[in-house]
């Protein structure tokens, strides 16, 4: 029977938070397609190969602030504060200039890739349109995901959750603004959707920035020279490269498995792009408790707490199980009234959503389960196993498969959404047998090599 022990406590106290700024970073989402959705499948169709695009970039900054998140955590727990300084640092140049980069390419080639993913000229031009704008949205991102990073290894999660509350409703009405005009402002479509969401990051940050200089008992000031700067920058980053190409080969996998889907027919990528938003609030919860569990154990192994290890992941892996079925009722709860939430879509697009409703309500279980070894592995310093098992299953077996029943055997938008769950299936015995062998053999020696 699981109780609540004081790391239940302590975990529930960090996930509710984190799991509410997810979703309401997954609601700004929610929200454009609904603003966007009366303007008709093209726009749609549009935000949507926009977007991932942009998730996509997001994805790696987000994957880079989480394995600063468990760097910094460690630091918390040792209660060295120049180790968080460095950390925090390191991660913001690191993230920054990896957005630089993105931004610079996006730049350059954002016509030959909107051509490589679509050859619909109206489809091309929205989607430019809306990149144009969107693509500055990485820079600041770069930056609130360190500053969200260093609050939730310091648990402080209430922070970057008040800061989501603020930029919610900012950008919401901007769209709105923006998408339909008014009479000051002009109509700008889908790209109205981008700018309200630029205004509403720019807030965001800047009221994250005034939370990290006001926070009391929080000193950041970097106390090395310039060479020791430059190579605890070279150190940080061969330690989250691992975490971060983790994350990144999921998201890419994400991105690439949209773009797949772009090649159905219009209906049944409307379909997709309508219910993705959703599947990713829905994932937020046991994702959030996932991370809420590395922190504590991060936290844990920073200061050499390791007795109750074993029975700390146990109890993080049956409550994921749990949070998994919850999320699976109401997803299929959500799948009676979807229709009704978008209610200008053609026949062919409620047809879509209808077939695949049972996969994205049984999709949570297998995810929810891979996605809570995944952060606990990671905790311990198991990146490369836990990459090597994630790479396996999704980029040498159900890509490759997605890819060859959509392009060559023309499969239905059944066939080629059910690869997803699919590949949490094969992923799921590989993870708990890893899980449980780290766990048993994991050792103040190894606490020691994750710490410098």
């Amino acid at each position: 029977m699981i109780t609540l022990s004081p790391y239940v406590r302590r975990n529930i106290s960090l996930a509710w938070p984190l799991a509410l700024n997810a979703l309401l970073m997954q609601s700004m989402l929610m929200i454009d397609t609904l603003l966007v959705s009366p303007l008709g499948e093209i726009p749609l169709a549009a935000m949507g190969i926009a977007t991932t695009i942009v998730a996509f970039i997001m994805g790696i900054q987000m994957a880079l602030a989480n394995g600063s998140q468990l760097v910094m955590s460690r630091a918390v727990g040792s209660q060295n504060s120049l180790s968080l300084a460095k950390a925090c640092w390191s991660g913001m140049s690191i993230n920054f200039a990896v957005a630089f980069i993105f931004w610079i390419l996006l730049v350059v080639f954002e016509q030959p890739l909107v051509n490589l993913i679509t050859d619909n000229p109206q489809l091309q031009v929205e989607v430019i349109r809306y990149l144009s704008v969107a693509k500055y949205v990485v820079l600041l991102n770069a930056i609130t995901q360190v500053c969200i990073a260093l609050f939730n290894g310091l648990g402080k999660t209430k922070i970057p959750f008040k800061g989501y509350l603020i930029e919610l409703p900012i950008n919401a009405c901007l769209s709105y603004v923006f998408i339909y005009g008014t009479a000051v402002t002009p109509e700008l479509g889908v790209v109205g959707a981008a700018v309200g969401s630029l205004a509403a990051i720019f807030v965001r940050f800047v009221y994250l920035a005034l939370c990290v200089k006001t926070l009391p008992d929080l000193d950041l000031k970097l106390k090395v020279d310039v060479p020791e700067g430059l190579n605890n920058i070279r150190k940080h980053f061969v330690e989250i490269f691992p975490v971060a190409a983790n994350v990144t080969m999921l998201s890419i996998g994400v991105s690439v498995y949209q773009l797949l889907y772009s090649q159905l027919s219009i209906n049944a990528y409307v379909a997709i792009t309508l219910v993705l938003p959703w599947m990713r609030a829905g994932g937020q919860f046991i994702t959030a408790w996932a991370h809420s569990s590395a922190i504590t154990i991060s936290q844990a192994i920073g200061s050499k707490q390791l007795a109750d290890l074993e029975e700390n992941v146990n109890v993080s892996i049956k409550l994921a199980v749990l949070i998994s079925i919850v999320t699976m009722i109401f997803f299929f709860i959500l799948s009676f009234f979807i229709a009704d939430i978008y209610p200008d879509m053609k026949a062919e697009t409620y047809q879509a959503l209808a077939i695949i409703a049972p996969i994205y309500i049984f999709l949570p279980l297998v995810r929810g389960y891979n996605t809570v070894h995944g952060h606990v592995l990671r905790a311990m310093g198991h990146t490369t196993a836990v990459f090597k098992i994630n790479f396996t299953g999704q980029w040498v077996i159900s890509i490759p498969l997605c890819a060859l029943l959509i392009l060559y055997f023309d499969a239905s938008i059944f066939w080629a959404f059910a690869i997803q769950p699919f590949e949490e299936i094969i992923k799921a015995y590989p993870f708990r047998y890893l899980a449980r062998k780290a766990v048993k053999e994991f050792s103040n020696e190894h606490a020691e090599r994750l710490s410098y």
